[in-house]
């Protein structure tokens, strides 16, 4: 349960005044003939690079429809969630672990429909590494600006960002996918099992896979393709692969285990980035930033940009674990720590709040910023401050466990 914790409750800190999944549960085994996927990604060519496999059908990133663009100036929305429920019937199960999962978590089924809502309520996708930029004054200072977007009219902006798309091993068998494939068609598929045990290769029961076919069908509810935001830790590897070091385990069966790994998520790395995905830190450990020292900080973003940053090229974008800001505060402080990841390159710092917040610092050049959790804890108690996005009593999923005050609703 501690790990769980740690793993999920970016948003624990915010008060309470803050299905069944249908044909997804009893997905068959992949047919290897028509069509065919591969778990095994492309071998590395002699150089040492690696290619995803790719095919000249596969969908690229897919730009809206020509509407006629207009300025935007005003709030960009930010929502947030956690890997999605994909089996009730294992995550409900009663166990210790249940209340947690239904907490911070969303069943695939709620965020279909969550998804669906937000393009009836006219909101368009976009990438936050193009709301705000680094320039340079007259002097060569930097300085963060907010730039006008240039959107469809009609549209309202909006980011989502997913939390622990790690995959990590105590999800296993407790409803969760497994990690992300690449399929022979090039397109990015979900690996896991489902109850029975059987095999699952799917495209509708993860987060990453159901945003991808929902942009396929809808392109205008992406602004040049843009997709997620995934804020990635490093204690259990990324995206489903176990790359990371381990202090107890030092021998070289071990390191050749985290090599294959490596080779196996650098092309998925890459067909995301090629796709519209970006990538954000979560910090290595998912530590408490507002109450760590300042080395065991340090350490943490050292090894997160040794093993993840490393994979995933430069980031611009830190996101709090627990929603918990460096330094104690970073809206009125801009500490040791906060000045360390900033040399290491981030400039966009986002919490977890009641409002999709954002400031830009005027004695360093970055922005701070909160955004808003879409979770089990927000449907159940949360219902107004949501209805912009969504209404939780239409998204509901009655697989959520009830019976007990604990899982009352305040609708």
């Amino acid at each position: 349960m501690k790990k769980l914790i740690a793993a999920l409750c970016s948003a624990a800190f915010l008060t309470l005044s803050l299905t069944s999944c249908g044909d997804a549960g009893t997905a068959p085994a992949p047919d290897f003939e028509s069509p065919a996927y591969s778990e095994t990604p492309a071998e590395p060519t002699p150089d040492g690079t690696i290619h995803a496999i790719r095919s000249p059908a596969a969908t690229e990133a897919i730009s809206p429809a020509a509407d006629r663009l207009v300025p935007y100036d005003g709030i960009v929305e930010h929502l947030f969630f956690h890997t999605p429920i994909a089996y009730t019937e294992q995550a409900f199960d009663g166990d210790s672990q249940e209340e947690g999962f239904d907490m911070y978590m969303v069943t695939v089924e709620e965020y279909k429909k969550i998804l669906q809502s937000l393009y009836d309520k006219d909101y368009i996708i976009v990438n936050m590494n193009d709301v705000w930029n680094e320039y340079a004054d007259e002097s060569g200072s930097p300085y963060m600006k907010r730039e006008t977007l240039m959107i469809p009219e009609g549209k309202k902006p909006i980011i989502i960002s997913f939390d622990d798309i790690s995959y990590y091993e105590y999800m296993m068998d407790n409803g969760f996918p497994y990690r992300l494939i690449i399929g022979r068609d090039g397109d990015i598929w979900s690996y896991g099992k489902d109850p029975a045990g059987n095999e699952v290769i799917s495209q509708d029961i993860d987060c990453v896979t159901i945003l991808d076919k929902f942009v396929k069908d809808h392109p205008d509810f992406s602004l040049g393709g843009a997709k997620g935001l995934i804020c990635l830790t490093g204690y259990n590897g990324i995206l489903g692969y176990r790359t990371q070091t381990d202090s107890k385990d030092s021998s070289p069966e071990f390191e050749a285990r985290r090599q294959s790994e490596i080779a196996r998520v650098k092309p998925i790395v890459k067909r995301l980035k090629d796709t519209g995905w970006y990538f954000a830190s979560h910090s290595w450990g998912h530590i408490n930033l507002n109450t760590a020292s300042f080395s065991k900080s340090k350490g943490d973003a050292d090894r997160w940009m040794a093993e993840v940053g490393s994979l995933i090229g430069p980031t611009k974008l830190m996101v709090y674990p627990f929603g918990s800001r460096l330094d104690g505060d970073d809206v009125t402080k801009t500490g040791e720590a906060f000045r360390y990841y900033h040399s290491l390159g981030f400039r966009v710092f986002a919490s977890v709040g009641v409002e999709s917040y954002s400031k830009i610092k005027k004695e360093i050049s970055a922005v701070i910023c909160d955004r808003m959790h879409s979770d089990g804890v927000t449907l159940r108690h949360e219902r107004n401050r949501y209805m912009k996005f969504y209404d939780a009593a239409e998204v509901w999923d009655d697989a959520r466990p009830s019976g007990s005050s604990k899982y009352t609703r305040d609708w």
